[in-house]
């Protein structure tokens, strides 16, 4: 079946949510992880290929229970996985949330609060300018 333009695959909003929601050390949770929890909150057979099978589009028929126990794992509503204006708009906000774990982005945005409009215009092109270059040196470095 051909994709709609603008539409999620259902896996296209389970893998979303892998890459999105981290662990608290900012690690991918696993297929195994997110299985055996979600087994535990089901009691229903949830495995590792099942999710692998979700989240690859091999399978995309889930259960409402399977469904419920995966946004409860992830910490989004059900609606989620039908809605897809609901699962960019909430993708948005996890993805914010995520950054503002990372204490240097939570401290800078903290810091911003107080500026002016014009003051987060020029932070805001100073931003641009760094991702720029460091996109064309291959990205950030990291501090050994």
């Amino acid at each position: 079946m051909a994709k709609e333009p603008g539409k999620s695959t259902l896996a296209d909003k389970i893998d979303r949510l892998f890459h999105v929601v981290r662990r608290p050390d900012r690690e991918p949770y696993s297929n195994e992880e997110v299985a055996k929890a979600c087994r535990e909150a089901t009691g229903e057979s949830f495995s590792t290929t099942y999710l692998w099978q979700l989240r690859t589009g091999r399978r995309d028929n889930p259960t409402k229970r399977h469904l419920e126990a995966l946004a409860q794992f992830f910490g989004v509503p059900p609606a989620y996985f039908f809605d897809d204006e609901q699962s960019t708009k909430i993708a948005e906000e996890l993805a914010l949330l995520g950054a503002l774990r990372d204490a240097g982005v939570r401290d800078l945005a903290l810091r911003a609060v107080t500026l002016s409009a014009d003051g987060l215009d020029t932070i805001s092109d100073m931003v641009d300018a760094i991702a720029r270059r460091e996109a064309g040196r291959g990205g950030p470095k990291k501090e050994a």
